[in-house]
Formats: structure tokens, sequence, C-alpha cells
């Protein structure tokens, strides 16, 4: 007897090859393309779908009274905390683990940026100066042995670390339960640290103070939650080592921002980079854009040619657990707010 067909709203954009890919896990799902309208609404015939696969709006709970699993797009879940679906029956699941290798990259390109004073030598570059006592000015920090903080050990972090090893560095991490060091979500092959391996040692969030007087870089990679809205407050940057760079990768709003600037103003730490910020675009008149110990960008770290691409691998897998009643990958735990 063949089994009941299930059907399957997709909301982002993906080509024909990635449709095919998710048509082949089985011939009992039926596949909506559909964009959101120019009011967000998903259309009104949401009642038949079980399954939604969405960059958002989400869907108000009553007009989808047989919706099972949301596959969100995106990885955080901060910007939709409030919304009733989260404290409904239906499963949402994230695509944690899409930025594992862009933003993991893209940190230990900013750790080099500092470690090789690329700052310093591109301020030269702008001046068009080629400077006195350049072998002072320039002096590098050398990686291997140096120390690599990495806090929230997900699945970029489980990446970062991998790059850190391989350059020599001894890592340590900050994770919320530091006992278990296994990762629970989703794995790219050949990627990341899936048995938790590599750290030369897992501090629980507690120890965060001691954590940060042992790193020369320090990268942040954690979810918001009310937990750790200005974690990195002015007790935090203190510390740190003088000699370290702070780098923000996950949320503008774990950083104080007011105790950051002052940090930079007073050298308390050399330097630091932002990807995020407490309020998006950064205004025109922040002093971060003057500072010159600090890195700046548009909030880019995650961008990848393979998004899509990498969503769906995470998307088809749990299309097949869905189908065979095992557990969904990344799926969200309201009461830790990721």
């Amino acid at each position: 007897m063949a089994r009941e067909p299930i059907d399957v709203l997709i909301t982002v954009p993906l080509d024909d090859a990635l449709v095919e890919q998710l048509q082949a896990v089985s011939p009992r799902l039926f596949f909506t393309l559909r964009r959101p309208g120019e009011d967000g609404s998903l259309g009104d015939d949401l009642d038949r779908y079980e399954i939604i696969f969405t960059a958002g709006p989400l869907p108000e709970p009553e007009s989808v009274p047989n919706l099972r699993w949301v596959q969100l797009f995106w990885a955080g879940v901060d910007d939709i905390a409030d919304h009733p679906l989260l404290n409904s029956d239906v499963s949402l699941c994230t695509s944690s683990g899409v930025h594992a290798i862009s933003m993991a990259e893209y940190a230990m390109a900013l750790i080099l940026a500092f470690a090789r004073r690329m700052p310093r030598i591109l301020d030269h570059q702008r001046r068009v100066d080629w400077p006195s006592g350049r072998f002072q000015l320039f002096v590098p920090h050398q990686l291997f042995g140096a120390t690599l903080g990495i806090v929230g050990y997900g699945s970029i972090g489980r990446h970062l670390a991998r790059l850190g090893k391989g350059f020599g560095m001894e890592v340590l991490a900050v994770k919320r339960n530091a006992m278990e060091v296994v990762d629970p979500g989703y794995t790219e092959p050949g990627v990341g640290d899936p048995e938790g391996d590599l750290p030369d040692r897992i501090y629980p969030p507690q120890a965060l103070r001691s954590f940060l007087g042992e790193c020369d870089y320090v990268v942040l990679l954690l979810p918001l939650t009310a937990g750790t809205r200005h974690l990195i407050n002015e007790r935090a940057l203190k510390a740190m080592k003088k000699s370290a760079v702070l780098i923000n990768l996950a949320r503008g709003a774990i950083v104080d921002t007011g105790a950051l600037i002052e940090a930079l103003q007073d050298e308390t730490i050399a330097g630091a980079a932002l990807d995020v910020f407490e309020e998006e675009p950064l205004s025109e008149y922040s002093p971060l854009w003057q500072m010159p110990n600090l890195v700046l960008s548009p909030h880019v770290g995650g961008f990848t040619p393979y998004y899509n691409a990498r969503a769906t691998d995470i998307f088809a897998e749990n299309l097949r657990r869905y189908l065979d009643g095992d557990p969904l990958l990344n799926r969200v735990d309201t009461h830790l707010g990721y």
C-alpha cells in the first residue's frame, strides 16, 4: 500500500538542480516553489503543507494546521524569538553548519591580517608612504604557538579549530556544556571537529574571564540570547591580554560597543575586527570607523557562493530523517534560544 504524499512548500530561490536533489529523496514528496508576496504573505492555501523550507517570513500557526516541520534557511533564530511557532508543536530546524567553512576561513583571514600587520601596512599604502624603520613597524606575530580562543564551539568554531591547528596554534574553547563535546548537528564531511577532539582545553561559560586571559586571539561565534547579550563587557575586556585581538563574527549585541570603544582607545587590547554591530548598518557617525586598530566589514563573513547548495544538503538530510522517523538535525531548543 502506497504511503501518503507529503506537500512541501519552498520559499527560497533554489535552481532546478537543487530541487531535483530534493525530489530524489522520495517520490512521496511534492514540492511547491513560491516566493513571498510584497506584503510578506506566503499565500492563502497553507493548510495543505506539512513541511516548509523558508528564509522567512514564518506563517501564523492558525494558517498552517497540518504543518509539522519548518526548515529555516538561516542559522540564527534571535530575529524570530517571539514568533508563536516557536511555542507550538511544529519542529523548527536551522541551517546551522551552512557557514562553517566560509566563516571559519574569514576568521582566520582576520587573524592573519592582524598577525601580519595588514591594517598598518594598508594605512601606509593609502598614504603612499615607504616608511623608515619598516622592520620594526611591521614585525609580525607568529601564529605557530599562539593561542586561539573560540567562544561558542558550534559548527563554525569547530572548523576554525581545525584551521588553527593547521597553523600550529593552541586552541581553547568556551562551550555551554563543556562535558558534551560531540557535535549533534549537521556536519559536512571532512569539515570541523565532529567528535570535539581538537581543543586543548574546553571551558564552561563561568570560566570566561580565565579563558580570556590565556588567548592571543578571541573569536566570538556564539548565538545571541538573553544570557549572551553584552557577554563581552568592560570586565571581560580587561581580562584579556593587552596584546590580544577580539574578533566578533556572531551578533553585534554580544559585545558592549561602548566598552569596546574605550578598550581600543585605552589600548586595553591590541585590536579588534567586527563583522556585526548592535545597530546595522553602522552609523556614519560611529567612532568605530576612525579606530586605527580596528577592522570593520558590513556583515559579510558568512557570504559564500555555495550557500544554497549547502542549505539544500542540510534540508535533504533532514527530509530523509523525517521520512524514516529519525531525529531531525539542528532542531531549535526554545529554552536555550537557538
